[in-house]
């Protein structure tokens, strides 16, 4: 940022001055040395500056003891937006991102300059060359999160590793069959304890290495000795025995029908056998990292991919810092969030993905209060009622839900709850006007947190809430013993609820208590043997389960929402609702 505009930006956005336009505000070198962060001898070199160049009228004090006039020609929006342009301007994506964040701004304004650096995203052609490149640049509302697949556990860094790495196979949801990737073909014996994977020749890692069998067989390791959350799921495996650089035998302790899904989930993506987490990731995925900082990650296409090359060259993926964000939003490939009074610009092309999963609250069994009660978390049930917190609140809120699948919750016939009946089960559980804190994001589920402190002060119940801002910090341990979360499952939602249910390191886990996780362990410990079907009913029985002892409230199913410029072809859905950016290409005029 321009050192000038650093300073008077400083000075307009300062709480201790409560400068005005245009009116003089008495101030002393001391506190002007404060608001600078300088030295008193620097402050009147500052001052200088900033008078010659128009920002400022000052006007200092005769003699000691009296007070100088500061008065302020510009005002703060009209410097930070010529600021925010001009920077643009120049390319400084990363500076102009970092202002908003920095400094102290009206809600108009941050919509503004939002608006504003959205028009900067979305596709860029550039033609200095004889064949262009073709660079696409998003904006994510919150810092890059863990990309190891071993203990990746957001939606949208599961997603981008999908974009880096491969697997063995994956899972095509359309028809719920498995379907080639490292892996050109797979076969059993037929008790479903040896498990062959036959893989493809010449696929090399994004360091030019050719991917053999023993990448596959450390990559497996590498879980076990990690630790990972999920290894539950690998527990039937035996042993693993290398037949050449491109045959790997599983051999099994017992039968596994649900297997493939563990060969396509992106836990066991395929690293270099060498990996190093504390290097820049190495995949053999149709992109690969050019640059990543806490500002921005840098993708190109990788050209030596096994599959079909990306149509785009580059994808920049730029992360605004917790002050600039405004409330949540999908930021895939964008145009303008919204039109401001006056503005010309034409609306956004909105796409809808309704997304598997539902938001949910949890009871925390490991503090004490009569949570412990079932009567009380029945009185909870109603007051967070699916019917009315769709009613009431709607947004992307589109449906309740009685399941993380919206089939299974479609299929329900659903009523409002009473409040009455809320307070009557209130009073049978003990409650003693005691406060219960509810655990909850910040600006993401700030509103459901408000709306429940509101229902539950109509029956009696007091409830404090505790906003946290640590978005990396998924699965937050605290004292609260409400609450909120959302899960998003994968396209897999047989693999993505059995994980939900096993991960030794998701919110489930961390508030049940080993007698209650035991309850749920040895009702699902025949997953992994069971057909499909079967399965299912299994997963259905485990959702009951919670339902029937209210250890866990569903909420409502969520629609996420992606900002495209008309002009994108290609657009096929990925992992969680989010576009698959290896297919989007643009037709350019």
């Amino acid at each position: 940022m321009d050192t000038i505009y650093t300073h008077f930006l400083r000075l307009a956005g300062s709480e201790m001055l409560s400068i005005k336009i245009n009116e003089p505000v008495r101030v002393t070198i001391e506190n002007l040395s404060s608001v600078l962060c300088c030295t008193p001898r620097n402050v009147k070199f500052i001052l200088r500056k900033l008078e010659e160049q128009h920002f400022i009228h000052w006007k200092p004090g005769r003699g000691r003891g009296h007070h100088s006039e500061l008065t302020l020609l510009r005002s703060l929006n009209d410097a930070l937006e010529f600021n925010f342009t001009e920077l643009l301007s120049k390319g400084k994506l990363k500076e102009a991102i970092e202002l908003i964040g920095i400094v102290r701004i009206d809600d108009l304004m941050r919509e503004k300059l939002m608006l504003t650096l959205h028009e900067q995203m979305g596709f860029r052609s550039y033609t200095e060359t004889a064949s262009g490149q073709d660079t696409l640049r998003m904006l994510r509302s919150r810092q890059l999160g863990d990309l190891d697949p071993a203990s990746v556990y957001t939606a949208f860094e599961t997603y981008l590793l999908g974009q880096i790495c491969s697997t063995l196979i994956t899972y095509d949801a359309d028809t719920d069959t498995f379907l080639p990737a490292l892996a050109h073909t797979w076969e059993s014996n037929n008790d479903h304890k040896e498990w062959v994977f036959y893989l493809r020749k010449g696929v090399r890692f994004h360091d030019g290495r050719v991917m053999t069998s023993h990448d596959v067989q450390a990559s497996l390791k590498r879980l076990f000795e990690t630790n990972c959350s999920s290894l539950w799921l690998y527990r039937d495996i035996k042993r693993t025995e290398v037949n050449g650089d491109y045959c790997i035998r599983f051999i099994l302790h017992r039968a596994n029908r649900f297997f493939l899904h563990l060969f396509s989930c992106i836990r066991m993506t395929v690293l270099p056998a060498d990996h190093d987490s504390n290097q820049t990731l190495i995949g053999t995925g149709p992109f690969q990292i050019t640059e990543m900082s806490d500002d921005v990650i840098k993708l190109t296409a990788f050209d030596a991919y096994y599959g079909f090359r990306p149509h785009l060259d580059q994808v920049h993926i730029w992360f605004l810092p917790e002050q600039a964000s405004s409330d949540g939003y999908y930021d895939l490939p964008g145009t303008e969030r919204l039109s401001l009074p006056g503005s010309s610009h034409e609306k956004p092309h909105y796409i809808d993905y309704p997304a598997l999963g539902c938001q949910y609250m949890l009871f925390n069994f490991n503090v004490t209060g009569c949570h412990h009660a079932l009567p009380f978390r029945q009185a909870m049930r109603i007051v967070y009622d699916p019917v009315t917190l769709v009613h009431d609140l709607g947004k992307n809120r589109i449906t309740p839900a009685s399941s993380f699948l919206p089939w299974k919750s479609d299929a329900r016939s659903w009523d409002a709850a009473s409040l009455v009946d809320a307070q009557a089960l209130l009073e049978q559980s003990g409650y003693q006007g005691e406060s219960f804190l509810l655990s909850y994001k910040k600006n993401k589920d700030s509103d459901v947190a408000e709306w429940m402190q509101q229902r539950a002060r109509q029956i009696g119940l007091r409830i404090d809430l505790e906003p946290f801002d640590d978005y990396l910090d998924v699965v937050k341990t605290s004292d609260a013993p409400l609450i909120l979360r959302e899960e998003i499952l994968e396209d897999d939602w047989q693999y993505g609820m059995i994980h939900f249910f096993k991960n030794q390191s998701n919110t489930l886990h961390e508030y049940m208590t080993p007698e209650l996780q035991s309850i749920l362990d040895t009702l699902l410990d025949p997953f992994p043997q069971l057909p499909h079907s079967e399965r299912s009913e299994l997963l259905e029985q485990a959702e009951e389960l919670l339902r029937e002892n209210s250890w866990m409230l569903y909420g409502c199913h969520m629609n996420k929402k992606a900002e495209l410029h008309q002009s994108f072809y290609g657009m096929q859905t990925s992992e969680f609702g989010f576009l698959d950016i290896s297919k989007l290409w643009i037709k350019n005029p």
